[in-house]
């Protein structure tokens, strides 16, 4: 084992990860109808299929993944949760996401390692600054755990960041959010399927979309590999592929699908206590409970559903770590991925009714999607259940675009808008 420092080997940061059953949830075969078919297996469907059964008791309902569980995104994030967004309407579900997080392992009942070691969001210049601390008092007027810290307490919280006034991108000072934090991903989309099967949803794996059968304007159902499927409502939970779902429907959609990559370094002792992120040096950084660094970066400039990327931004990424992590040059990078951003001119999701009366459209959500799972889940069960958008996802409407009444979240949505 590396490590970055001199003195006693601690207990490796993987030896207390917990096992887990060999079987989560069964693999049945479809239905030929369903009261509901979400499309999408990743953290929002599973999410929302969990609390339609636990708060709505709707458990006629099939998850349809393409390929296997949480094999897209919601295995390609780099697991920050936070909600210190900038506006009113995306600290109500950011907030309600993290409240629903810190009480998740109970509800699942199963170990997500949710670690709660805070984030701060670095400033670099006066005009970060403005912004940062314009932030930090919109978030304390909705109840949100923010705080301006200077460059003294930025080091800190976290001793590794370098504070020099004489580098390219001194440190200004930083936002800061205590209650922030990280879960293992797959852990929380195990244990999500793990409750939905045991209330009796079906979880179909290699089950791709191919088409919808259509009446009027309701969908009466969904064309799939594996055959036909009818159902009273559709949830579309794709996150990058999104917009393939929506041309299939013929509905027009503001979305961009882009590569967006990140990476660790090696396995490493204990040296990174929070989570630092940079706009401006372009780099964002924990330290997963294994001990691998995980850091990301911003999205590729082209469109595409490769998951990978392009050398350089991993090239420029590794170099903005170093700038603002000099200690980091001596580690070693272990592997890097991909996913699938789909991002929104506002930098905001889409959620809400679509022209079919009967689907409903979750996307959008760029690098949002890990920290909000549990909240969209929430918030989209309840929309499927009274069939009406819940007050937390109804000023994300996909009419917005229309009528000009945008949420812009580029200041606070991080570096990959």
């Amino acid at each position: 084992m590396t490590t970055l420092s001199s003195g006693t080997a601690a207990t490796p940061p993987g030896a207390h990860l917990p096992d887990h059953p060999d079987f989560l949830w069964r693999n049945p075969e479809p239905k030929k109808s369903y009261d509901i078919v979400i499309v999408g297996g990743g953290g929002h469907g599973l999410a929302t299929a969990h609390y339609l059964a636990k708060n709505h008791g709707i458990t006629n309902v099939a998850v349809l993944e393409k390929g296997w569980l949480a094999g897209g995104n919601m295995a390609r994030n780099t697991t920050l949760i936070r909600s210190n967004y900038l506006w009113d309407e995306s600290t109500r579900i950011y907030e309600h996401a993290l409240k629903l997080w810190e009480g998740l392992e109970e509800d699942l009942d199963y170990p997500i390692l949710f670690s709660q070691r805070g984030v701060l969001n670095l400033a670099h210049s006066l005009q970060d600054v403005r912004d940062s601390v314009r932030r930090v008092e919109a978030n304390k007027l909705n109840g949100i755990d923010a705080e301006w810290v200077g460059p003294d307490e930025v080091k800190k919280l976290c001793p590794l960041v370098n504070i020099s006034a004489d580098i390219r991108y001194p440190v200004l000072g930083a936002t800061y959010q205590p209650r922030a934090g990280i879960a293992k991903h797959d852990y929380v989309a195990w244990g999500f399927a793990r409750r939905a099967d045991q209330a009796g949803i079906d979880i179909i794996q290699n089950c791709e979309v191919t088409g919808f059968v259509t009446d009027g304007n309701r969908v009466t159902g969904v064309r799939t590999t594996r055959g036909d499927i009818a159902t009273g409502q559709v949830a579309l939970c794709a996150a990058g592929h999104t917009s393939t779902l929506t041309d299939m429907l013929g509905i027009a959609t503001p979305l961009q699908s882009h590569p967006l990559q990140a990476l660790v370094s090696e396995l490493l002792e204990p040296v990174h206590p929070t989570i630092v992120m940079s706009n401006a040096i372009h780099v964002y950084v924990s330290q997963a409970h294994k001990g691998e660094l995980v850091m990301g970066a911003g999205v590729d400039s082209y469109n595409g559903y490769g998951q990978r990327g392009a050398f350089h931004i991993i090239e420029r990424q590794m170099a903005a770590a170093v700038e603002l992590f000099p200690v980091f040059a001596r580690a070693h990078l272990l592997r890097t991925w991909g996913g699938i951003v789909d991002t929104c001119p506002d930098a905001s999701p889409i959620v809400g009714r679509t022209p079919y009366d009967n689907v409903y459209l979750n996307g959008g959500w760029g690098t949002g999607g890990f920290k909000a799972t549990p909240g969209l889940g929430w918030c989209l069960a309840d929309t499927l259940a009274h069939d009406e958008p819940h007050d937390y996802i109804a000023p994300f409407s996909l009419d917005r675009f229309v009528t000009g009444a945008l949420v812009d979240e580029h200041g606070a949505a991080a570096v990959a808008h």
